[in-house]
């Protein structure tokens, strides 16, 4: 090409000038040398196409196109527009975690008029906000140590995926603030135990923490943990929403001496759970199994974790709780919204409903059967201001999880890098120069205030709509505009079923499901 034979002619003359006339030349002629040897390498290679045809010049699209994202984030993007959390939520709980005023000058950002956009109905008598914290209590008939769950807690997030000193800081902010820290799958650390914080201890398809050496379900060693005084509730992990129908991976780089024991695998192999669970196959073998957790944990509140797919598969785990007279205390609804790793990207994008619909799915399901009352649920899917919270209780949750935001609490920046063990600030890395960035004791205060930011913001909302008991809440207070002219509340979106009313007679939207539904069979 020809200015790259321009570029061979000026670097020769360059490196000409500096052995003849002076070695400051060099200055010029050495970068000059080292761009031609590029150029050179650029049009021999035979894997990049853009490099053959712009030697040099190219490299410019390969590293504008590394730092897109920072790019779009910093100069592009406006305050609504961010995926997955725009900058105002992002920045509101930044706000909350430092203790300074979350507050909007001049008017909302957002088009209330768009199809899709909802509000909350605020009452023309609202109440004075009460000044204690509600909470929830966990625990069904069969559960010998009741828990009092918080409004807002920690979600699943695995030591592992994240640093030592990223579970420190949740874990301490927890203890700090009276709430739940969901352990995720990857197992029983010191980091989750250490600060004191009460745990939901998580078992996934790869039974880490309690998993025999070929990979099964360790029952001795799951009574032992489930033991500790800081365990509060176990639950089961059936899928999560970032990747329903699909295992976890944890790359072998991550894998080090200490995760290794924790998870009970080999050092530096990249560790894979399966997709499915060896300990039941069916909707009564899973009713049996949470039973059986429950009963080797000594009675502590014990649940499962879903991202709904099929109303029909779930119908048959309700008719296996009706049939053998079982039922967990809690289940956790995760949106296909959620996910605070890395998922193939077509899971991500198109398994699993959104949490609105997978939580009114579960609450209308054991409304109409009968077992609502004996079931909390629990709903994780982009919880991060007072009024996602409020949204999700009057939809049918009793407490909610958030993950991501706890995330943004202890410093992440949203770089999407959660995969590559190169996490900007030190939350999702297992490399110590780079977790060492996340300070424990600043980070645990901010975890702390935003829960207790976010909880108060929620009673407010409550408050000013005219409730002061969260349960309380009803869906026909969330309106959600349908068209330009048409606004429809969520009762008449989502028509509630009466108790039992499945069983007695379904109605014709649930008829299907409720016939196809078999409590020995998973079907779609």
């Amino acid at each position: 090409m020809l200015w790259v034979a321009l570029l061979g002619c000026v670097a020769v003359a360059g490196a000409a000038l500096a052995l003849v006339v002076s070695p400051w030349w060099w200055c010029a002629g050495g970068p000059l040398t080292a761009l031609l040897v590029l150029a050179v390498w650029d049009l021999v290679q035979r894997r990049h196409s853009v490099l053959r045809n712009y030697p040099v010049l190219g490299h410019l699209r390969f590293a504008l196109e590394g730092i897109r994202p920072e790019l779009q984030q910093y100069f592009v993007e406006r305050n609504v527009d961010g995926r997955p959390f725009d900058r105002d939520t992002r920045s509101i709980v930044y706000e909350r975690a430092k203790g300074t005023d979350a507050e909007e000058p001049f008017g909302t950002e957002q088009d209330l008029y768009a199809t899709g956009s909802e509000f909350l109905v605020p009452s023309m008598a609202p109440h004075p906000v009460r000044t204690d914290v509600p909470r929830v209590r966990v625990g069904g008939p069969d559960c010998g140590q009741p828990y009092e769950m918080a409004l807002l807690n920690v979600s699943a997030m695995s030591f592992g995926s994240l640093s030592s000193n990223a579970i420190l800081a949740l874990n301490t902010g927890a203890a700090l603030g009276g709430f739940a820290h969901d352990t995720g799958e990857g197992g029983l650390s010191e980091y989750h135990l250490r600060p004191g914080g009460d745990l939901v201890w998580e078992i996934g398809t790869g039974y880490f923490g309690c998993r025999t050496e070929q990979g099964g379900f360790d029952p001795a060693m799951f009574a032992d943990k489930a033991a500790h005084e800081q365990v509060r509730c176990v639950s089961l992990k059936l899928s999560q929403g970032a990747k329903p129908g699909i295992g976890g991976v944890l790359p072998g780089a991550k894998v080090n001496a200490e995760i290794a024991q924790v998870r009970g695998v080999p050092q530096g192999k990249t560790v894979i759970s399966p997709p499915y669970h060896q300990v039941f196959s069916t909707p009564r073998e899973l009713v049996a199994f949470v039973a059986r957790m429950r009963e080797l944990s000594g009675g502590k509140p014990t649940g499962f974790k879903l991202c709904v797919g099929s109303r029909s598969q779930f119908l048959a785990v309700c008719k296996a709780m009706l049939d053998e007279g079982v039922t967990p205390d809690f289940i956790i609804v995760d949106g296909a919204e959620g996910g605070t790793g890395a998922a193939p990207l077509e899971f991500a994008d198109n398994l699993g409903m959104p949490l609105t619909d997978g939580l009114t799915t579960v609450h209308q399901a054991l409304l109409g059967t009968g077992l609502r009352d004996r079931i909390k649920i629990g709903a994780s899917g982009k919880v991060a201001t007072g009024s996602d919270l409020v949204k999700r209780l009057l939809q049918g949750a009793d407490y909610t999880n958030a993950a991501r935001a706890m995330m943004f609490a202890v410093g992440c920046i949203q770089a999407q890098r959660c995969h590559t063990n190169t996490c900007p600030v030190g939350v999702t890395t297992q490399d110590p120069r780079r977790a060492r960035a996340l300070d424990v004791g600043d980070k645990s205060r901010r975890v702390q205030r935003f829960q207790e930011a976010t909880v108060k913001s929620a009673l407010q909302i409550m408050a000013s709509m005219g409730v002061d008991e969260p349960s309380d809440l009803a869906p026909h207070m969330l309106r959600r505009r349908i068209d330009p002219v048409t606004i429809r509340s969520y009762t008449e979106l989502y028509p509630p079923l009466a108790p039992g009313e499945l069983i007695h007679q379904a109605p014709e939207s649930w008829a299907a499901d409720w016939k196809a539904a078999d409590p020995d069979r998973f079907t779609v």
